[in-house]
């Protein structure tokens, strides 16, 4: 399970809308927990995949920063996030094949019609996504 402040949610959703037909990415901030997490920041980063219309890639210095700020906060990790402008509400194969941190969240924000956020934890067996339920506070 994930809960997301409504603050960070409504990040998430505005990072998603303004990034036109283009993923938008971030990462996600607050208390880890292996079953249950819980976002109180999202932190927004530059898409600089080389095809942003279908993929998203943070870039590696950026990632670092952002880690460090979380860190300085008090805060962990929980997970990442990006958007489906008009794609599938849930993660692509690419998703799959590029995600990198085993028993984090990736939230996706899917655009094609009314707002939808959900989340997924990458498992340690490095092969699959675990659906998880998505709380708002």
């Amino acid at each position: 399970m994930i809960t997301l402040a409504r603050t960070a949610y409504d990040a998430v959703v505005s990072h998603a809308r303004d990034g036109g037909d283009e993923e938008v990415c971030g990462v996600l901030a607050g208390t880890y927990g292996d079953q249950e997490s819980r976002v109180e920041t999202a932190h927004r980063a530059r898409n600089v995949a080389e095809r942003p219309t279908v993929r998203y890639r943070i870039d590696p210095e950026e990632q670092l920063a952002i880690l460090e700020s979380v860190a300085d906060a008090g805060r962990t990790a929980v997970g990442f996030y990006h958007s489906h402008p008009a794609g599938p509400p849930g993660p692509s194969e690419t998703d799959a094949a590029r995600a990198a941190w085993p028993d984090r969240s990736y939230v996706v924000c899917a655009l094609d019609g009314q707002p939808f956020v959900g989340s997924w934890r990458w498992r340690d067996d490095g092969e699959r996504f675990e659906a998880e339920t998505v709380a708002v506070e």
